[in-house]
């Protein structure tokens, strides 16, 4: 006899996210001379971390990982909790329960569900973006009115959506002419919408972004990623 990877057993679609959660969870953080199907049901956060970023690279198909300030943003998320310093989450532990079975707070799913959601869209539509550096993609709403707010007008930057699965969004800068500021964020586009015209040509069509977040014009940033067909000419 031989103990296999794990193996879950589905009979719906709907059920393939909460079996990715429990192969992955598994995977990562069993023991190898376990008593079969026991697994720790608390992993230390940084263990987390890694794992966090081994599947995202390896879904992806990209060399570039996540980055510490993701790491901060994701603890926040997972533990709900605002903390101000990355230390305040280097000695906890996450649970099961925190990863795939407790709903996010003011949302209607898990922070794995979340996780996965970005995991595909990534893969599927923005792995250029991800693996160029463009997107920022694991950053709050509220840090990024921080950052923007005393950025000049037109400055923008992309992040994963916080209330859908599967979104990216667009947050820019409006400065009024009493130098006032604005932060807006633009309706998150899925896959759906990025399969029908790309996130490049969508920030070129967009003549209210100039630069991207801290200082690069848009067309030096996302040239490379424009359609070469000028669809907005006609």
């Amino acid at each position: 006899q031989v103990l296999s990877l794990p193996i879950v057993v589905i009979v719906h679609g709907n059920q393939d996210n909460n079996a990715k959660a429990t192969v992955l969870w598994d995977n990562a953080f069993s023991e190898i001379d376990r008593v079969p199907f026991v697994v720790a049901e608390r992993v230390p956060w940084e263990k987390m971390c890694d794992t966090l970023n081994l599947k995202f690279m390896a879904e992806v198909q990209t060399t570039k990982g996540l980055l510490k300030e993701h790491y901060f943003f994701l603890a926040q998320k997972i533990f709900n909790d605002h903390s101000t310093s990355f230390e305040d989450f280097q000695n906890r532990s996450v649970s099961w329960a925190q990863f795939n079975k407790e709903i996010l707070p003011g949302r209607g799913f898990t922070f794995w569900q979340w996780f996965d959601g970005v995991l595909d869209l990534t893969k599927r539509c923005l792995k250029s973006y991800w693996s160029d550096r463009l997107i920022i993609g694991f950053i709050s709403k509220q840090y990024v009115c921080k950052l923007l707010s005393t950025e000049p007008d037109g400055t923008f930057l992309l992040r994963f959506s916080d209330s859908e699965i599967g979104g990216v969004t667009i947050a820019h800068v409006i400065r009024g002419k009493d130098g006032s500021s604005q932060v807006e964020n633009i309706q998150p586009f899925s896959a759906k919408d990025l399969s029908i015209r790309s996130l490049g040509d969508r920030i070129r069509d967009l003549g209210q972004l100039r630069n991207l977040y801290p200082n690069i014009p848009k067309d030096q940033a996302f040239g490379s990623h424009y359609n070469s067909e000028w669809l907005g000419g006609g």
